[in-house]
Protein backbone atom coordinates (compact mmCIF):
# COMPACT_ATOMS: atom_id res chain seq x y z
CA UNK A 1 0.00 0.00 0.00
CA UNK A 2 1.69 3.19 -1.09
CA UNK A 3 -0.50 5.66 1.55
CA UNK A 4 0.67 3.23 4.77
CA UNK A 5 3.00 4.29 7.07
CA UNK A 6 3.82 3.97 10.96
CA UNK A 7 1.68 6.74 11.86
CA UNK A 8 -1.36 4.95 10.33
CA UNK A 9 -0.20 1.60 11.53
CA UNK A 10 -0.36 3.04 15.09
CA UNK A 11 -3.80 4.55 14.51
CA UNK A 12 -5.30 1.36 13.07
CA UNK A 13 -3.98 -0.80 16.19
CA UNK A 14 -5.26 1.79 18.51
CA UNK A 15 -8.48 2.23 17.06
CA UNK A 16 -9.14 -2.19 16.33
CA UNK A 17 -8.22 -2.09 20.45
CA UNK A 18 -10.55 0.15 21.35
CA UNK A 19 -13.35 -1.11 19.29
CA UNK A 20 -12.65 -4.91 19.66
CA UNK A 21 -12.65 -3.76 23.95
CA UNK A 22 -16.10 -2.11 23.14
CA UNK A 23 -17.22 -5.34 21.63
CA UNK A 24 -15.99 -7.67 24.36
CA UNK A 25 -17.70 -4.96 27.38
CA UNK A 26 -20.90 -5.66 25.73
CA UNK A 27 -20.73 -9.31 24.78
CA UNK A 28 -18.94 -10.65 27.57
CA UNK A 29 -17.90 -8.69 30.58
CA UNK A 30 -17.63 -4.72 31.69
CA UNK A 31 -13.86 -5.55 32.72
CA UNK A 32 -12.97 -5.68 29.05
CA UNK A 33 -13.21 -1.50 29.95
CA UNK A 34 -9.68 -1.99 30.96
CA UNK A 35 -8.39 -2.73 27.94
CA UNK A 36 -9.94 0.74 26.45
CA UNK A 37 -8.32 2.41 29.66
CA UNK A 38 -4.93 0.66 29.05
CA UNK A 39 -5.57 1.82 25.33
CA UNK A 40 -5.92 5.22 25.90
CA UNK A 41 -3.15 5.67 28.94
CA UNK A 42 -0.78 4.16 26.18
CA UNK A 43 -1.84 7.16 23.65
CA UNK A 44 -1.66 9.56 26.62
CA UNK A 45 1.98 8.25 27.46
CA UNK A 46 3.53 8.25 23.55
CA UNK A 47 1.97 11.71 22.83
CA UNK A 48 4.09 12.85 25.57
CA UNK A 49 7.17 10.59 25.53
CA UNK A 50 6.99 9.62 21.86
CA UNK A 51 7.95 5.99 22.87
CA UNK A 52 5.01 3.85 21.30
CA UNK A 53 5.19 0.31 21.64
CA UNK A 54 3.16 -0.44 18.64
CA UNK A 55 5.63 1.83 16.21
CA UNK A 56 8.28 -0.56 17.48
CA UNK A 57 6.79 -3.70 16.45
CA UNK A 58 5.44 -2.04 13.08
CA UNK A 59 8.78 -0.78 12.68
CA UNK A 60 10.71 -4.22 12.64
CA UNK A 61 7.98 -5.55 10.69
CA UNK A 62 9.30 -3.02 8.05
CA UNK A 63 6.50 -0.58 8.10
CA UNK A 64 8.14 3.10 6.89
CA UNK A 65 8.28 5.70 9.27
CA UNK A 66 5.94 8.69 9.29
CA UNK A 67 5.68 11.89 10.50
CA UNK A 68 5.17 10.95 14.30
CA UNK A 69 6.70 8.12 14.96
CA UNK A 70 10.52 7.32 13.58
Amino acid sequence: MNGYNLDRGVLLIAGLVTLASVVLTVAVSPWWLLLTTFAGLNMLQASVTGFCPAALVLKRCGVRSGCAFR
